[in-house]
């Protein structure tokens, strides 16, 4: 039985309405403590039962990507741990790898609250936080001094444009962050996609990606991979563009898709805490309404690339099924956020145990050979 759905999800989130932000910070706030606290006989011993519940291990899960290596497929997007303040403790959660961000260079409170909403008649949130977080270098200082501890999995971290910066400032911006940040992430993402800072979404236009990109390649010297994670929005002339910039700045991937600003097809007609609709409360959607969107949009980078550019899918992932359909349409590695908060901590090992199943079911020997494999059939 899994406890999580049957008692706590219905208790915090029907009997006593818990706000999703505070609940949030609770939970990071817990985390954190099992995080500093892992020498500790209490928390070693919850931390030795989380990995015994949550974590499965499998060789034909395993990948080598952009020369790192991944213990299983399933990841944390970006957004759950913003100032990565419980990076140690989400292996023992069962992620393959974890992407800690939002970060942005000037520490910024984020936009005014509420700005965190449930929508579960669609099994989706509303969110307009804003990038909140304490800075590139508040996280520098806390990962320099935690760094040996959590390297059991890839940790990737999301750089965003500071709210302060002028848009033509913005490559500055994110090389500011960069530079304070390079030695202690595996991987990074440029962040031009959030619907929630004004402006950030033109960032995707090609000229002024290009301009980031160029910047912090500049900076590179170690050959750190470096993704760019775009809106679902986008028409495909614009994705279009942004694979060729991927190829011309030998970016390490394309993270497809951040939250979308599309309100078609909701079961929900009032959100509560305001008493406003979906259609008049700004905020990107994440969650179930975005599940086609970004699975086709993961589809066309692959046929477009051919599959020569890894793509990490994200959006509306709440089972093996989710995870699988967008593997086999290219996705090398795929991310949760929205589905871990409905269905659970121990969904990363349902979708595990179920991508086992479908590697066998399809006679494949690594989750590897599933990548693009509807395009690769249909061909």
């Amino acid at each position: 039985m899994d406890i999580y759905q049957v008692a706590i999800r219905p208790l915090l989130f029907n009997l006593v309405k818990a706000d999703p932000e505070w609940l949030h910070q609770q939970t990071i706030r817990s985390f954190n403590w099992l995080s500093q606290t892992g020498s500790y006989p209490t928390a070693s011993w919850l931390n030795r039962r989380l990995q015994k519940s949550l974590c499965l291990y499998d060789s034909r899960l395993e990948q080598n990507l952009f020369g790192l290596n991944f213990p299983n497929p399933v990841g944390l997007a970006a957004g759950f741990d913003k100032d990565g303040v419980a990076a140690n403790i989400w292996p023992s959660l069962g992620f393959g790898f974890a992407e800690l961000g939002t970060v942005t260079f000037h520490p910024q409170p984020g936009n005014p609250r509420p700005r965190l909403f449930r929508l579960p008649l669609d099994k989706a949130a509303l969110n307009r936080m804003g990038f909140n977080n304490s800075g590139a270098a508040a996280m520098a200082a806390r990962l320099a001094g935690e760094k040996h501890h959590f390297r059991s999995i890839p940790i990737g971290i999301n750089l965003g444009k500071s709210k302060i910066t002028p848009l033509e400032a913005a490559a500055q911006d994110y090389f500011d962050s960069f530079r304070l940040l390079k030695d202690l992430g595996d991987y990074f993402v440029v962040n031009v996609s959030s619907p929630n800072t004004p402006g950030l979404r033109s960032l995707q236009d090609a000229t002024m990606l290009s301009a980031i990109l160029e910047l912090l390649q500049s900076e590179n010297n170690s050959q750190k991979p470096i993704f760019v994670k775009i809106a679902p929005d986008l028409s495909w002339e614009a994705i279009a563009d942004i694979i060729t910039l991927a190829k011309t700045y030998q970016l390490a991937g394309i993270i497809a898709t951040n939250t979308t600003i599309s309100r078609d097809g909701l079961k929900t007609q009032v959100i509560e805490p305001t008493g406003k609709s979906p259609q008049s409360e700004a905020g990107g959607i994440s969650g179930e309404p975005l599940r086609s969107r970004s699975t086709e949009v993961i589809r066309f980078i692959w046929q477009q690339t051919q599959g020569q550019i890894p793509i990490i899918g994200v959006g509306g992932v709440f089972s093996p099924e989710d995870a699988w359909e967008k593997i086999i349409a290219g996705a090398s590695l795929i991310q949760v956020y929205t589905g871990w908060i409905y269905e659970g901590p121990v969904i990363v090992r349902r979708i595990l145990t179920g991508l086992l199943s479908y590697l066998e079911e399809s006679g494949l020997n690594s989750i590897s050979e599933a990548v693009g494999l509807e395009v690769k059939t249909k061909a």
